[in-house]
């Protein structure tokens, strides 16, 4: 495994993913929820038919096939369908908050399903990122202990991390046998069927005259970088690293979110989020240090063993 590429394209996954609540946000102001996903997931599919040259179906096995279906079907079936419609009813910032509650129900499940071993730094990890967490929601000018209006929409974010965990799990399970291409291209084929038959119930009340040429923009970059290039990316990187240690990188998401909310949507940060958000990405380089130190050691020692010159 190639350290460097690994957690290169988990970073970049993190800041598509990250920019991707406000983008989403943008999009809603005249797209309609399911439309929205469909043509996201559409242009998607295009997208990859296009870079692999023809429809050329993966060979999956009987029962790799039904793992990739249900795969699909928590991400990005139920996941979007919870996130878009939670979005319509709670911030982006508070969403991207729940949604980095992700590593511990992949720590969870990936213990139970795949049999990973947890290590105890991964764990103080997990815990330290919480805390930045917790000071990005607090930091919140208009931060109230109370749910009240948002609660619904909160709940249907809460679905989708438990979606988004299932995801992971399967995909991590699938990425030993396949390539990160085939799993993305399925995944997008599916994710747009999923969504095909709500988008007519919404075909006749869209006013297309009224879509914006900001939510044009956001459209485009949901369905090019946060939806092909961020799959590809992270189901690469969930096919060399456990999945509890390649969810951990979700963290970092409320920490993009912020910022991109803070310069596009003119939302301001306060010094206790600024530093909420520094912890998270902390914990993130603290959780994933010890296996890249360990692997740059064993190369360092397998050149150091095989140069000639050595006595």
């Amino acid at each position: 495994m190639n350290p460097i590429k690994t957690y290169s394209a988990l970073v970049a996954t993190m800041i598509f993913w990250g920019l991707s609540f406000v983008a989403t946000k943008i999009a809603l102001e005249n797209v309609p929820t399911f439309t929205l996903v469909f043509v996201r997931f559409s242009l998607a599919a295009l997208i990859f038919i296009s870079l692999r040259r023809g429809w050329k179906w993966p060979n999956f096995t009987r029962k790799d096939h039904v793992k990739m279906v249900l795969l699909a079907l928590f991400e990005p079936g139920l996941y979007f369908i919870f996130e878009t419609i939670g979005l319509q009813h709670t911030s982006a910032a508070k969403a991207s908050l729940i949604i980095a509650t992700i590593p511990v129900v992949v720590l969870v499940l990936s213990t139970l399903m795949l049999g990973e071993r947890v290590s105890g730094t991964r764990i103080v990890g997990i815990v330290l990122s919480f805390g930045g967490i917790i000071l990005l929601a607090v930091g919140d000018s208009n931060f109230k202990p109370a749910l009240h209006g948002s609660l619904f929409g909160d709940l249907l974010i809460g679905g989708a991390v438990i979606s988004a965990s299932l995801y992971i799990v399967f995909a991590r399970d699938l990425g030993r046998n396949y390539s990160s291409l085939d799993i993305t291209f399925i995944q997008i084929v599916y994710g747009a069927s999923f969504f095909l038959i709500p988008s007519l119930f919404e075909l006749p009340n869209l006013h297309w005259g009224a879509i914006t040429l900001r939510s044009t923009i956001a459209v485009l970059y949901l369905t090019v970088f946060a939806t092909v290039v961020a799959f590809m990316l992270y189901n690469y990187a969930l096919s060399k690293v456990s999945a509890s240690r390649a969810s951990v990188f979700i963290n970092g998401i409320p920490v993009v979110t912020a910022i991109s909310a803070w310069i596009i949507l003119n939302e301001r940060l306060t010094i206790l989020q600024i530093s909420g958000g520094t912890l998270v990405l902390s914990a993130v380089f603290l959780t994933n240090l010890p296996r890249g130190m360990i692997y740059c050691r064993k190369r360092n020692q397998t050149n150091e063993n095989s140069d000639p010159t050595r006595f």
